[in-house]
């Protein structure tokens, strides 16, 4: 393969802005917002933001007991509806008109901003949630731990981590024995690779005492740490246990939809499109279960219907991840033209999210590296690396630098990413085909070999595009030589 010959039209190539202009733009609007904050200005923006874009149906005000799930989603991180978020939002925005010294109204308005962008895959949302939570500090102050806490989802929801790591240590500090601090800092320290004090956090996480309402949710937070680490059943157990004593459907979808994503991951084809359509009848807002509904049927052979269905979920929601997926299933049916118009929709996505402050650099790398200029993608994510080095980074990294040709350096971050001793563990068919393929190409054809064959082995269907080159790169290596061969095989 020429790795040169990946160059074509760059995901964000319109707006042709530099990254680092936009990036300085960035960081100047979000420092004016947040001066405008300290001054009382938000309380002007609430009322124009409803007018660009208005709603059209205003939801009943509910009564306390159907209230409870919902504000307890926002405050303490459990999976929430999303119709019950819009009419928290709605109720909040009147509170903090009628009462703008009320720390406690911004917050939660903040926190249910944030919640609700991240189930809607709506970026727009995360200024609002900004300039609310950072209304609620300059109320309160500093030791303000629902604002912090809201900061470390916000910072999360836009894969900012070394922000979440600051926000959630000064929520923790703030609030020690307050488990909802736990699970954003867990998931900071994972974005940042520092997986040593994530399962440290886990640990002290579980020795806190915690009643029904937020036990479900700390067993989702060891599942996604012990998936990091391998341990897969024990992963599943924690979140089947989780759905199982989950209090709401919004919570149960959301688990059992983490249950179907790890049969997704082993290659459990029938037992993942199971739990995604279980998820979907229990919350049609579900955001994870249609793509991974979808992504399923169309490795089951099922094509029409996965089709019909990934066209069903961008429609709803485009969301970048999806459309590159959906992109690449009709590149690998030969399609190019309607993958091609994916990707022009993924740009669009992508600015769009860019424009609610989330960093999607880690994607970008991943869609250049393989779609368009491999040379750009390495440029973006060795800046990615040195801000925020978790194993997702790593492996993005080492295959761009294959695809540009610099196998060698490739190799570094390749193993780093399937390294167990020197990344969290997990099990990724994906990250061993990249690092099979780098051992090929530097002629280190046992290596090569046995990565290859351990990703097919971990899900034969990882991807549609890269499981088939998979196989085809295996068999051009043929059988491994009789001093490669274990004794046993002798």
């Amino acid at each position: 393969m020429d790795n040169r010959q990946c160059v074509g039209t760059s995901l964000i190539s319109e707006p042709p802005a530099p990254r680092r202009s936009r990036r300085v733009l960035r960081r100047v609007l979000v420092a004016a917002l947040a001066g405008g904050l300290v001054a009382g200005g938000v309380l002007v923006l609430l009322p124009q933001e409803r007018q660009r874009q208005p709603r059209t149906v205003r939801p009943p005000a509910a009564g306390p007991q159907a209230q409870a799930p919902v504000l307890t989603g926002v405050t303490y991180g459990v999976p929430a509806a999303l119709p019950g978020l819009t009419a928290l939002i709605g109720r909040q925005e009147q509170r903090v008109r009628a009462r703008p010294r009320d720390a406690r109204a911004w917050a939660v308005l903040g926190s249910a901003y944030v919640e609700r962008g991240r189930r809607a895959g709506d970026a727009a949302d995360y200024p609002r949630a900004e300039r609310a939570l950072r209304t609620s500090l300059a109320v309160r102050g500093s030791r303000n731990a629902e604002a912090l806490d809201g900061l470390t989802a916000l910072a999360l929801a836009r894969r900012d981590f070394p922000a979440a790591k600051e926000y959630g240590e000064q929520a923790l500090k703030a609030a020690p024995k307050r488990w909802s601090a736990y699970p954003p800092l867990i998931d900071a320290y994972t974005g940042l690779g520092d997986y040593k004090k994530a399962r440290s956090t886990l640990e002290k996480l579980m020795e806190l005492r915690t009643g029904p309402v937020e036990r479900p949710a700390v067993m989702a937070r060891a599942a996604a740490v012990y998936r990091d680490r391998g341990w897969r059943e024990d992963a599943v157990a924690q979140l089947t246990d989780a759905a199982a004593a989950a209090r709401t459907p919004a919570e149960q979808a959301a688990w059992l939809a983490g249950v179907g994503q790890l049969a997704w991951e082993r290659g459990d084809l029938p037992d993942a499109l199971r739990h995604f359509e279980a998820a979907m009848r229990l919350d049609p807002d579900q955001r994870a279960a249609p793509a991974g509904r979808a992504r399923t049927l169309a490795a089951l052979g099922r094509t029409a219907q996965a089709l019909t269905a990934y066209r069903a979920a961008v429609a709803r929601r485009p969301d970048p991840e999806v459309l590159l997926e959906l992109g690449e299933l009709y590149e690998s049916l030969e399609q190019p033209q309607a993958a091609e118009e994916q990707y022009e929709r993924l740009r669009a996505a992508v600015r769009q999210s860019m424009a609610g402050g989330v960093d999607e650099e880690l994607l970008i790398g991943r869609f250049e590296a393989d779609h368009g200029d491999a040379w750009e993608a390495v440029e973006r994510l060795r800046a990615e690396w040195r801000r925020q080095p978790g194993i997702e980074v790593a492996d993005a990294l080492g295959w761009a630098l294959h695809r540009t040709g610099e196998d060698e350096e490739a190799l570094t971050y390749a193993t780093a990413a399937t390294d167990e001793a020197k990344g969290g563990g997990v099990r990724s068919a994906l990250y061993s085909f990249h690092r099979g393929m780098i051992e090929a190409e530097l002629e280190r054809y046992g290596p090569a070999r046995r990565y290859l064959e351990e990703a097919l082995r971990i899900n034969p269907y990882f991807s549609p595009l890269l499981a088939p080159l998979a196989r085809e790169a295996l068999g051009t290596l043929g059988e491994p030589p009789a001093d490669e061969l274990p004794e046993d095989h002798l």
